[in-house]
């Protein structure tokens, strides 16, 4: 297909459905709610300005361009893909051949896409492609009405989201500050535990070793008095047994005891009030020192009314010190009013 065919086709192409186009336009602002990012992703915000056409097409020839834009727009690819659409072969086709008013007239009937598009972007928040198609817009028409608010909407998008990014960063901050301050105070509130818990194990090991110590100390104070006891016990044997390997004194030795005090014994109550009578014979040992050091009954009539009583009173009795114990008997005798 030739160049100087090409306004026929395109313009078939182009000029039935503008009249459509510029009313959606026209439209596009209060019908179209904007498309909203997905949530939780920055939108893109658009690099530094590229040039509008790129350079693989400026560099291209006249037919060349011309047979491009044409496949371009058999193709529907009237602002897209970047490098590879109609718009962009025209404006390279009208910077070689600037007077060409086929060139300009298709340009004309492009300019209601792009302009759609961008601002379909702008609403999608692609801010990359909508510079792209902006600049394709200024580069066409740099008078085009919709350019000053193309780009302002441009800017205040682009801040916006810069704003929502800068806003998602802070609160993404104080969430993870606020995170660690949480883990911060959860770990103090562990080691304070652990702390705790520790020093009552220590509280408990003390008071545990304590009760041990009282423990021993009791079983040491049992066993000294059970020690004692059975010293004492052994001294008690000891008297006894040397007593009794001492042949009985015959009644004439008695004498050589000279007694200091011995008390009667106590009348038991109930024997008196009944009016029983008794002796008992009891074998007293008498130490150096004149006391009685050991006492056993005998014999008792009647056995055991009197018994208690007579041995309490023997071991009242004092002697006159004696150069070695002494062993003998005394007769005790229980009469009612005697």
């Amino acid at each position: 297909m030739s160049y100087a065919a090409l306004p026929v086709i395109a313009r078939a192409r182009l000029l039935a459905p503008v009249v459509l186009l510029l009313g959606l336009v026209a439209c596009s602002g209060k019908d179209e709610p904007a498309a909203a990012p997905a949530a939780g992703t920055a939108p893109a915000v658009a690099p530094a300005a590229a040039p509008a056409v790129s350079s693989t097409v400026q560099a291209m020839g006249t037919d060349e361009l011309a047979a491009s834009a044409s496949q371009a727009l058999r193709e529907n690819r009237m602002y897209a893909p970047a490098g590879d659409n109609a718009i962009e072969y025209y404006l390279a086709l009208r910077d070689k051949t600037p007077d060409d008013a086929v060139v300009k007239s298709a340009l004309t009937d492009l300019l209601p896409y792009t302009l759609i598009a961008a601002e379909n972007n702008l609403a999608r928040e692609d801010f990359t492609e909508a510079q792209r198609l902006i600049a394709l817009i200024e580069k066409a028409d740099p008078a085009a009405p919709a350019l000053p608010r193309l780009k302002q909407s441009l800017e205040a998008g682009m801040e916006k989201a810069a704003q929502r990014t800068s806003d998602e960063t802070a609160r993404v901050k104080a969430e993870a500050e606020a995170k660690s301050r949480q883990q911060a105070e959860q770990q103090r509130q562990a080691e304070q535990r652990g702390r705790e818990s520790e020093a009552a194990q220590q509280v408990a090991a003390q008071q545990d070793a304590s009760r041990r110590q009282t423990e021993q100390q009791d079983a040491e104070r049992q066993a000294a008095e059970r020690r004692a006891a059975e010293q004492r016990q052994q001294q008690a044997a000891a008297a006894q047994a040397a007593a009794a390997r001492q042949p009985a004194a015959p009644a004439a030795a008695a004498p050589s005891l000279r007694p200091v005090s011995t008390p009667a014994p106590r009348y038991p109550a109930e024997a008196l009030r009944s009016g029983t009578s008794g002796e008992v014979l009891v074998e007293i040992t008498v130490g150096t020192d004149g006391s009685v050091v050991n006492a056993r009954v005998l014999r008792s009539t009647p056995a055991r009314i009197f018994d208690r009583e007579a041995i309490n009173a023997v071991k009242r009795w004092r002697f006159e010190p004696v150069a070695a114990p002494v062993v003998t008997r005394r007769t005790l005798a229980f009469q009612p009013g005697g």
